[in-house]
């Protein structure tokens, strides 16, 4: 299977809620990485609004060509802005208050009441339903009875771990809930933690169809972009050394 890139712009939002500013604009972000050939973009509603606010979310609604994925907890008002907004894609995962980022999968078996009454909600309005969990076959199972139609794995625990012995064993759970999941039906995608490091063993599952990616893009960015960075900086420094020699000319905030 041909596997697709979906970006999460989630960290853009993050810097630029850092200093309560108006950019860098994940609306923008998102416009570049449609030019570099992303499949999809994703972004996660947070109860707690940290960095993506509701603004975003119906601005990238707007202008997002590719399949536009909104990660979110079954929270009643982001529910609703969920319907209102139609995206592509939700990804159902599970949120805490305090927790750094998603710490874990949904746990489809507790919530199989509230997943039967949302997902319904979603399916007439035409939205597909990704559950993410970790790689268990009773959630899988569970996924699939309640209605989801893809399944996101959670890759932390294959990510985070630094033990080759843990990771393989790990990698090993996400090739055979894979294979388990799409046997039911289900679509596969997979998430979390995935870098230019680890990612290759995962993009080789033949059953996952989107890897969703964020932090370790939008790093990497960060550092390959600085150096223009600096020379547009440097440049507009330079060019106000040499107007300052003739006082009096009409503000141009842009270099030459």
């Amino acid at each position: 299977m041909i596997k697709k890139l979906g970006l999460n712009i989630d960290h853009i939002a993050t810097l630029r809620e850092a200093r309560h500013a108006d950019y860098p604009d994940p609306a923008a972000a998102a416009v570049i990485a449609e030019l570099s050939g992303v499949d999809g973009i994703t972004v996660h509603l947070r109860e707690d609004r940290r960095h993506i606010k509701d603004r975003d979310v119906y601005l990238l609604r707007e202008i997002v060509k590719v399949r536009f994925n909104l990660e979110m907890a079954l929270q009643p008002d982001i529910i609703e802005t969920a319907i209102k907004i139609v995206p592509d894609d939700v990804c159902i995962v599970p949120e805490k208050r305090e927790e750094i980022t998603t710490e874990g999968g949904l746990d489809v078996i507790k919530n199989i009441e509230n997943l039967k009454n949302v997902i319904p909600q979603f399916h007439e309005k035409g939205i597909t339903v990704s559950l993410f969990i970790d790689p268990d076959k009773a959630q899988i199972e569970t996924a699939k009875n309640v209605g989801a139609d893809f399944i996101e794995l959670h890759t932390g625990r294959y990510s985070s771990s630094r033990s080759t012995e843990i990771k393989n064993s790990e990698l090993s759970a996400l090739i055979e809930c894979a294979g388990f999941a799409s046997s039911t039906g289900l679509g596969v995608n997979a998430g979390h933690g995935l870098n230019y490091n680890n990612v290759y063993p995962v993009a080789m599952i033949e059953e996952i169809e989107t890897l969703n990616i964020g932090h370790s893009i939008i790093s990497r960015a960060v550092i390959s972009g600085l150096e223009k960075a600096l020379s547009d900086m440097i440049a507009i420094l330079e060019r106000a050394r040499a107007d300052s020699l003739h006082k009096g000319l009409p503000y141009n905030p842009s270099p030459a």
